[in-house]
C-alpha cells in the first residue's frame, strides 16, 4: 500500500491536502480569463496546486494546460527550449492531430524534433541549438494563439526570468501575454522580492498586468485532519500532538512536514499509534541521509559566504543584517561584505528573503548545523 505522505510531485486528489478555498479561488481565475501571479515561498505547494487544478476535469477535457518549470534555465534559449518540450510532451497523449498541429507551427527548429518508430514525436533539441530564440518563441505563442482549445500556461520559478541579463525579456513575454488570447498564465515564484518587483513595481512591464494570488501555509487543523484521516484509513493512528510539533519546528512548510511524516507513517506497524517520541529519530535519520551533501556544500561557499551564512542560521529569522549590531554580533567584515556575501547566497538559493527576513532556506540544513554545534549561542 502506497505511503500516503508523497514527497515527489503531485499524485493525485487522494494525497492531496485540502486546499480547497486556494483551489476554487485559482480555477475561478482562469475560466475567467486571468493571468495570475501565484507566490509564495518555496516548498508550500503552489506547483501542486497547479497540478490539482490542473487535474479538475473540467480543465482535463476543455483546456490544454502546459506546466513549465524554468528554474535550471539560464537564458531566453533555455527558457525557449524548456518551454516548447513541455508543450511538446503535453500535447503528445492528446493525439496525432493535436502535436502535428504544434509541430507545423515551430518552422524554425522543425528539423531538429526526431521521431520513434512509433511515429511519436521527440523534443530532441539540445541546449544552445535554438539559434534564434526570439523567432522561435513568436512561433511557440503563435502555436497558442491558434490552438484548437484554449490553453493555460503556468510558468514555475519565473521569476528566474531576472537573472537573464537581458532587460528586454521581461516586455517581450508581458506582449506576447498581452496579444495571446487564446491563452492564460500562472507565473509561479517562490521569491517574494523578485515577483514583487516584476508584478508590483510600476516601473516594469507586467505592472498592473496579472491578478496577484499570495498562497499561505496550510492550517494546522486541516493538516492535523488529513494526516489522522491517512493514517486511519491504513488501519494506523497517529497522535495529533505530532502534527503539531512539526508544525510548529518547520515553521508550517508543507515538503517538511511531510518528509517526516513519510518517515513515521512507515515507521507505524499496522494497529500502532505513531507518538511524538518517534519525531526525533525520523528527523535525524533525513538529516543523516544528506549529511555528506551539507558537508560538501559548507565546503565549497566561499569563506564571507560561509560566515553570513552560519550568522543567518544562528539568528533564525535574521533581519537588518547589513546594520552594525549583526555585523558586529558575528564578527563579519563590514555591511558592504554582507550585502555581497548575501546575494550570492541568495542566487544559489542558499538563504530565501521575505519581506525583509533572511532564513536558511533548507531547514535540514539548519538541523544538520545545530547537531554539528556550528551556530553561535
Amino acid at each position: 500500500m502506497r505511503n500516503p505522505f508523497v514527497t515527489n510531485g503531485y499524485a493525485g486528489a487522494e494525497y492531496f491536502c485540502d486546499r480547497v478555498e486556494e483551489t476554487g479561488d485559482l480555477r475561478s481565475l482562469l475560466t475567467n480569463e486571468h493571468n495570475v501571479a501565484l507566490i509564495s515561498p518555496r516548498r508550500l505547494g503552489k506547483t501542486e496546486l497547479i497540478s490539482h487544478v490542473f487535474d479538475c476535469e473540467e480543465f482535463k477535457e476543455s483546456y490544454y494546460c502546459f506546466l513549465v518549470d524554468i528554474y535550471a534555465s539560464k537564458n531566453l534559449s533555455d527558457f525557449v527550449n524548456i518551454l516548447g518540450k513541455s508543450v511538446l510532451d503535453t500535447l503528445k497523449p492528446k493525439g496525432r492531430a493535436a502535436w502535428e498541429k504544434f509541430l507545423g507551427a515551430i518552422s524554425s527548429i522543425r528539423p531538429e524534433i526526431s521521431f520513434d518508430i512509433n511515429g511519436q514525436p521527440s523534443w530532441s533539441v539540445g541546449l544552445g541549438e535554438i539559434r534564434n530564440p526570439a523567432a522561435t518563441l513568436d512561433e511557440i505563442f503563435s502555436y497558442l494563439q491558434s490552438a484548437d482549445r484554449p490553453c493555460i500556461v503556468a510558468i514555475d520559478e519565473f521569476q528566474q526570468i531576472t537573472k537573464y541579463g537581458d532587460a528586454t525579456i521581461e516586455a517581450a513575454i508581458r506582449t506576447y501575454v498581452q496579444q495571446t488570447t487564446n491563452a492564460h498564465f500562472i507565473f509561479s515564484g517562490s521569491h517574494r522580492h523578485l515577483m514583487d518587483g516584476i508584478f508590483t513595481s510600476p516601473s516594469r512591464p507586467f505592472y498592473q498586468g496579472v491578478t496577484i494570488m499570495n498562497l499561505k501555509p496550510l492550517s494546522l487543523q486541516k493538516y492535523t485532519e488529513f494526516a489522522i484521516e491517512k493514517f486511519s484509513e491504513r488501519g494506523k493512528s497517529i497522535d495529533p500532538d505530532v502534527v503539531g510539533i512539526l508544525y510548529s519546528r518547520f515553521d508550517a512548510v508543507t515538503s517538511y512536514i511531510h518528509r517526516v511524516l513519510n518517515v513515521l507513517f512507515s515507521r507505524t506497524d499496522t494497529g500502532e499509534k505513531c507518538s511524538t517520541d518517534m519525531i526525533d529519530e525520523a528527523i535525524d535519520f533525513i538529516v543523516r541521509l544528506s549529511s555528506d551533501t551539507y558537508e560538501s556544500l559548507l565546503y565549497q561557499m566561499p569563506v564571507k559566504q560561509r560566515d553570513v551564512f552560519l550568522a543567518i542560521a544562528s539568528e533564525r529569522n535574521a533581519r537588518e543584517i547589513s546594520g552594525s549590531r549583526f555585523v558586529k554580533k558575528y564578527g563579519l567584515l563590514s555591511s558592504s561584505s554582507v550585502s555581497s556575501a548575501v546575494k550570492g547566497l541568495l542566487d544559489k538559493d542558499f538563504i530565501t528573503n521575505d519581506l525583509g527576513s533572511y532564513s536558511v532556506y533548507d531547514k535540514f540544513f539548519l538541523l544538520w548545523l545545530e547537531n554539528r554545534g556550528m551556530l553561535h549561542r
